[in-house]
């Protein structure tokens, strides 16, 4: 039986684990909450920093292969692991570059894959001298994560709020629709691609808010899209499973906006749409088994469920019975016992022949669910 470590233990470590459940393997967790999501669903749980080159190194250095569920991880402790034989994916290389928003960006640019244009800025001072490139979007190059990290930078008025550090200014684009396409890559190169999805956002969080696979687009657009991923991924010349994100402009044009080396929050709605859903495919790629089939069951909506405004404190589902009432509604609680205002608790996914069927019931949930604090403290 392999034993295999993921580094992190939010909720992408929970559900990898959920279905680790099903394969021959041992499952190893780092991470430096004790009561992370996936603390109790792991073989072996180890208290410690994923950011610290000596815990990742003397945690992976017993096991037979290493994943992770985030990119911020000790890169140079994984490339001494993979030089000492160990397997790790996706690739350091990999997680080096992507992590970097300033080196993704000119990854891009590289390898000619189609990006929005773009600006490095070290620095507040510099970020003023670019007045002519507004509105654009401002993204701070490493640690950003969730909607943290970015800001729109509109006019002058805005340069308060940029970084003042190395990041990615980012024309504005013109978008008619946001995408996404998961890719996984097996061990001998094998490829399989999930049905694009097309995610629509809360502005105000500037997360996710629900997305619907498969996404409405003309054949060209699509065909254009799968293109461009896979270009991006196998550029990268690693195994793994890879969320490429990208703009679709009202002229049918295709940019990548940015690539999540793991799974992915626009991935959720494959546990119950798809045949072999992320999650199952991250573990046939690193037990180098066969890939799974990326078809859809049905077409399926996705939304988050987040934290409610004005709520910090033990978590309460206000709802979720009658929630649980709609038919081909699959609910996934996160497990976290705290909420705050955005805060990512669980996932729903609508499975549904109709289009119709499935943006009525996500708005259904949407306004009949809420994640609160109880006035008595007590979580429910």
């Amino acid at each position: 039986m392999q034993k295999i470590g993921i580094l992190g233990g939010g909720q992408l470590g929970r559900m990898l684990l959920q279905a680790a459940a099903n394969y021959p393997v041992e499952t190893y967790v780092l991470e430096n909450d004790e009561q992370a999501p996936a603390a109790h669903l792991c073989h072996h749980f180890t208290k410690g920093d994923i950011k610290d080159y000596d815990a990742v190194y003397n945690f992976g250095r017993r096991l037979d292969a290493l994943t992770i569920e985030i990119e911020n991880v000790n890169v140079d402790a994984l490339e001494a692991l993979e030089k000492e034989g160990i397997t790790v994916i996706p690739r350091p290389a990999v997680l080096r570059t992507i992590r970097n928003k300033a080196l993704q960006k000119n990854y891009y640019t590289t390898h000619q894959i189609p990006t929005s244009e773009y600006i490095l800025t070290h620095n507040i001072q510099e970020l003023s001298e670019q007045t002519h490139f507004f509105p654009a979007v401002h993204k701070i190059a490493e640690g950003g994560y969730d909607g943290r990290g970015v800001q729109i930078i509109e006019t002058e008025k805005d340069l308060s709020k940029g970084f003042d550090t190395l990041s990615v200014l980012e024309k504005m684009v013109n978008v008619e629709k946001e995408i996404a396409l998961m890719i996984a890559i097996s061990q001998t190169g094998e490829i399989a691609i999930y049905p694009p999805v097309q995610m629509v956002f809360d502005k105000a969080l500037n997360l996710l808010d629900f997305q619907l696979c498969p996404a409405e687009l003309p054949e060209r657009t699509y065909w254009k899209a799968e293109a461009i991923a896979l270009a991006t991924v196998k550029n990268f010349n690693s195994p793994g499973i890879f969320a490429v994100e990208l703009f679709v402009t009202p002229d049918g044009d295709v940019l990548v906006n940015e690539t999540a080396p793991r799974v992915h929050n626009s991935g959720h709605h494959t546990i119950e749409a798809h045949y072999s859903s992320q999650f199952d495919m991250v573990w046939r790629i690193l037990l180098n088994y066969p890939l799974g089939s990326t078809e859809a069951i049905m077409p399926s909506v996705m939304l988050n469920i987040l934290g409610s405004e004005g709520h910090s404190g033990p978590a309460c589902y206000e709802g979720l019975n009658e929630m649980l009432k709609i038919e081909n509604a699959f609910f996934h609680l996160y497990g976290k016992k705290q909420t705050k205002p955005g805060r990512k608790m669980g996932h729903v996914t609508v499975i549904s022949q109709e289009r119709a069927d499935l943006l009525y019931k996500a708005n259904k949930i949407k306004h009949g669910l809420s994640v609160i604090t109880k006035a008595d403290g007590r979580s429910g």
